[in-house]
């Protein structure tokens, strides 16, 4: 399998951090030298290493708000 290169390019901040020091993090991330979009995954100390994530462009990321914004959650 080819590497992934990728850039955070602007660290947007953290939603939780796990016992062993793993982050859930919103940025925006250049993958493989392409424009930067947002991306919401698990990040390892320093970086280094990634878990499973999301990657949306800035219109995906607004409709997500918008549908958010329309959550009831206390009926959840």
């Amino acid at each position: 399998m080819a590497d992934i290169k990728f850039e955070i390019t602007n660290h947007l901040g953290v939603l939780s951090q796990g016992s062993k020091g793993w982050q859930k993090e919103v940025n925006m991330v250049s993958w493989n030298e392409r424009p930067p979009k947002f991306d919401i995954r698990d990040w390892g100390p320093g970086n280094e290493r990634m878990g499973k994530g999301v990657t949306l462009s800035k219109e995906e990321l607004q409709a997500l708000k918008q549908l958010l914004q329309e959550i009831n959650l206390d009926g959840l």
